[in-house]
């Protein structure tokens, strides 16, 4: 089998502890653990570790966590480390050239994508706001681009008609993990051939930002739908009701002409408060009013009447 590579794992969020704890119980050390340093979070505003940080304590790995990957002194202790391999799931920032070349066999990184499709910091949700059928995970030997290095395995899977950027995020860390298993063995025995991506059929996935939730009752239910599901749980799809923000967190499309303007709440139910949109209808399901707590839409109508006529903003 030879001798065990020495690795250095790269990851930051969820998304890479399946795939970290693939190598923990693997035969290749983990020398040392690079994540990114440590952030206030929540509304408290607490300074937390990484979950990446907590899974590499639990098992007294030694963590790094530089500002920036491209500083000297951060370069030169890697380097000491003589690494045979660096691997990168999710971590957070572009690794330099002078950084990719220390390991004698490269670096591979976890992509959650079918690559050369969704390159980029968010492949999840842009392959639910795209209305792809079908996504899955790429392992590939990383050069200095984004996401533009060669491919070694691919794993497909379905995107279910009611997925969420929420499920979809946690399918595809599981499916990361054993893919980049196979690869170590295959990169091993030297039966993986890495394969150029096709650049002219590449797409960017960019960082998805907070005003990417606000919801234009303009375009087709549809692509209101596929919002609502790809950006739950952050930053949500959201809308403004009597003056305050209404995030929606879960919702179906309605086919049916137009019975108003777009953003005109047309009927409500039990269950449901139907909007008109663009093309179509979209039906309210689950909700959470600024300030409030997240909650089905028959417990918001219990103490937020809401009136056939009321329009939500545009």
């Amino acid at each position: 089998m030879g001798a065990p590579w020495k690795i250095v794992f790269f990851g930051t969020p969820p998304f890479a502890i399946p795939t970290l704890k693939v190598l923990i119980e693997g035969r290749d050390p983990v020398v040392a653990v690079v994540t990114q340093p440590d952030r206030k979070k929540g509304r408290g505003q607490k300074v937390a570790p990484t979950p990446v940080k907590e899974l590499a304590l639990r098992y007294g790995l030694p963590v790094l966590q530089p500002e920036r990957v491209k500083e000297e002194t951060f370069l030169g202790y890697i380097r000491t480390l003589q690494p045979d391999l660096f691997v990168v799931v999710a971590y957070g920032e572009i690794l330099p050239e002078a950084l990719l070349g220390v390991p004698k066999q490269g670096a591979v990184n976890v992509h959650a994508s079918l690559l050369p499709k969704y390159r980029g910091a968010a492949p999840i949700a842009w392959a639910i706001l795209k209305g792809e059928e079908e996504t899955g995970v790429t392992t590939m030997m990383m050069d200095e681009g984004m996401d533009t290095g060669d491919i070694l395995l691919q794993a497909k899977i379905a995107i279910g008609q009611r997925e969420t950027g929420e499920s979809l995020y946690e399918r595809l860390a599981s499916l990361g993990a054993p893919l980049l298993k196979e690869t170590l063995e295959g990169m091993k025995a030297g039966t993986i051939r890495p394969r150029a991506q096709d650049h002219t059929l590449a797409s960017s996935a960019p960082s998805i930002k907070k005003e990417d939730g606000w919801i234009d009752w303009k375009r087709e239910a549809k692509e209101i739908d596929r919002q609502v599901r790809a950006l739950c749980p952050w930053p949500g799809a959201f809308t403004r009701w009597e003056g305050k923000f209404l995030k929606i967190y879960k919702g179906e499309l309605r086919k049916g002409s137009a019975k108003g303007r777009p953003g005109t709440v047309s009927w409500v139910g039990a269950d449901f408060i139907g909007v008109e949109t663009g093309e179509h209808s979209f039906l309210i399901q689950e909700v959470q009013l600024e300030g409030g707590k997240r909650m089905g839409v028959r417990d918001f109508l219990s103490g937020h009447p809401v009136v056939v006529g009321t329009t939500f903003e545009l």
